[in-house]
């Protein structure tokens, strides 16, 4: 039975995150970058990394990590989610996780030391079980293809590309790889169109393996993106029921009319269901067989719509006060809307966890397809 509550460590390093997120990446900050037109802060990255530690935490001590693991993890991307910080960590966690798959050694050392910052080359939509052939390999080896709407990419960082037969790495710098950025609903995570002419490649994984590292990754990203989206929720529901208390409409809080109370009594059961689910997917990753799988599918399937609806709710209740462009509402509704199609929609995600529990599938009944009605 996984234990859901947080030890002392993991507070710690809460405690930590949050107060080097509430220094350095308060919201009228990164809702001045978004003004800008570019919010990836490199800053923050680089304290997060250099005072945290955060790209070696779910490495192995002896690849020069930190040990620790994707429960640690999770506690972090809570806090990021918390504060919808413009940093690539989900997606350095997701190619850390390929890299572990496929014994990338010598490179897991460059990440952990934070030498290098690394990205899987997958649309941020991909879902685990998705085929990869929209990039092929040429002689050297090089690559030749586009892949689009890529999330989580550092400037100049490595990007590990799976293929049809393999999983390869490639120098972002490199003049053969042209990144395009492409205009996305959540600013505070920019997507690029990446595309490879000719690009020189190093090869890590072939085959079997290969595939495996690429699923073991997407399946780590949909399981711990659900922590992300616990980080958007929690945000949402205190940042409400802070301001319906000291809104005040008829001579009385707003908090204290009944369907408002109600609506928030009933997104805080969510938030505590979402809470359990997001932390026994994290803590089922290092497990082998389909229990990673289940868990991350059934952590997508509900965490995602949870998180919608918090931000929906946090902007309603907010009034006309939470439709402008000067709170931060609108920011937590965007990254909780873009994230709900990241690594597989909830549909998607339920009919996984279907499969992977054996249940009848749509149009069957009993497991036997109604011919006439295909229900």
């Amino acid at each position: 039975m996984t234990d859901l509550l947080y030890d002392s460590d993991e507070e710690a390093l809460r405690g930590s995150v949050r107060a080097l997120l509430a220094a350095h990446a308060p919201w009228q900050r990164v809702l001045a970058a978004v003004d800008t037109g570019e919010p990836y802060d490199a800053a923050l990255w680089r304290r997060l990394v250099d005072q945290v530690g955060v790209t070696g935490l779910a490495v192995p001590a002896e690849h020069g990590g930190a040990g620790a693991g994707y429960r640690e993890v999770a506690v972090v991307l809570e806090e990021l989610g918390r504060a919808v910080a413009p940093v690539p960590f989900l997606g350095a966690v997701v190619a850390t996780r390929a890299l572990l798959a496929c014994d990338g050694s010598a490179l897991l050392r460059q990440v952990a030391a934070a030498e290098r910052d690394v990205a899987l080359a997958v649309g941020f939509a991909t879902a685990p079980d998705a085929a990869f052939d929209a990039v092929t390999v040429g002689p050297g080896p090089t690559l030749c293809g586009r892949v689009v709407g890529v999330a989580d990419t550092a400037p100049g960082g490595l990007l590990l590309v799976p293929t049809g037969d393999g999983l390869y790495a490639v120098d972002a710098a490199e003049p053969a790889v042209r990144t395009t950025p492409v205009v996305s609903l959540d600013a505070t995570r920019p997507l690029v169109d990446i595309d490879f002419t000719a690009a020189p490649a190093r090869r890590l994984a072939t085959g079997e393996p290969a595939a495996t590292a690429v699923t073991a990754a997407l399946t780590a990203g949909a399981a711990l993106l659900a922590s992300e989206q616990l980080g958007v929720a929690q945000w949402c529901l205190d940042t409400t029921v802070a301001y319906v208390r000291q809104r005040h409409q008829f001579g009385r809080p707003v908090g204290s009319f009944q369907a408002v109370k109600h609506r928030l009594a009933d997104l805080w059961v969510e938030l505590t269901e979402a809470r359990a689910v997001a932390r026994h997917a994290a803590d089922r990753l290092g497990d082998t067989g389909t229990e990673a799988a289940l868990a991350a599918a059934l952590a997508q399937a509900y965490c995602g719509p949870v998180a919608v609806r918090a931000a929906e709710v946090c902007v309603q209740l907010h009034g006309g006060l939470g439709f402008t462009w000067e709170h931060p509402a609108h920011l937590y509704l965007k990254r909780a809307k873009s994230t709900a199609i990241a690594f597989g929609t909830a549909d998607r995600h339920r009919a996984a966890l279907a499969r992977l529990v054996d249940l009848p599938g749509p149009g069957t009944v009993d497991g036997v397809t109604d011919r006439c009605t295909g229900r």
